[in-house]
């Protein structure tokens, strides 16, 4: 039977976003192989019989092979990646340092990276296509005064960038790629975060849920021809001034 359902395989799932799109998975009856650094630690996320989980830093190739294998041994096809991973903190820009820059490219890029390669390779050789969607931030192309975030944007920008050229390569092999930019997110990152500093991130007034970017992931998963697309979930904060 579990040959039979589609597989996806989600980064940084074990609480707020990540979580939900497990849940939003298991509930379109998937197999899924959930990562995190401690993901068998979590509240949110069980392992079962169409859940497998798999702890490890997702910027270690070593652990992007890791679940791979799994997804591979346990479900026997990789449908759909999404790349939810992420860290991100704020800090004039010249207090930055060194190991906060190696941090961000670490789980930002190189967690999309090594992974990612993985997924295309084995989509490639099931000749079914597949789908790819990773969480950026709408802070990437739409600074906000006082949200001093210049360096964790770098990564941001990047996962912009290479969605749209991933896509380009692939298209022909039906392999689709893209992108959601939430703007502020009402998840256990902003648990000590005032609720009128959350309410004026956005233009609506209104923090976006989880379960608000887990339907924009549904659609672009469920979207045929929809591919190199940035779908932006922040209350229209990527589009002007408030």
């Amino acid at each position: 039977m579990s040959s039979q359902r589609k597989t996806a395989i989600v980064t940084g799932a074990s609480q707020g976003i990540g979580a939900g799109i497990v849940k939003a998975f298991v509930e379109r009856g998937y197999n899924v192989v959930a990562n995190s650094r401690k993901v068998t630690q979590s509240t949110e996320v069980t392992a079962s019989d169409r859940v497998a989980l798999v702890d490890g830093d997702i910027g270690q190739p070593a652990t992007a092979a890791r679940i791979v294998e799994t997804a591979l041994s346990r479900f026997q096809s990789i449908d759909v990646l999404v790349n939810n991973a992420g860290i991100f903190f704020t800090k004039p820009f010249t207090d930055y340092t060194a190991e906060d820059f190696k941090s961000l490219v670490a789980t930002n890029l190189e967690g999309f990276l090594y992974v990612t390669q993985f997924a295309i390779k084995q989509m490639l050789a099931q000749k079914t296509g597949g789908s790819i969607v990773t969480i950026t931030a709408a802070l990437a192309r739409n600074p906000v005064r006082g949200v001093t975030a210049a360096v964790p944007m770098i990564t941001k920008g990047g996962l912009e960038t290479i969605t749209q050229h991933l896509a380009m390569e692939y298209a022909q092999d039906g392999i689709r790629v893209n992108a959601v930019a939430p703007g502020v997110v009402t998840t256990p990152m902003h648990r000590n975060t005032p609720k009128d500093v959350m309410e004026g991130l956005s233009p609506m007034g209104r923090p976006s849920t989880v379960k608000d970017i887990t339907d924009a992931v549904m659609y672009l998963i469920d979207a045929e021809t929809v591919t190199g697309h940035i779908l932006y979930v922040d209350g229209g904060a990527h589009f002007g001034r408030w």
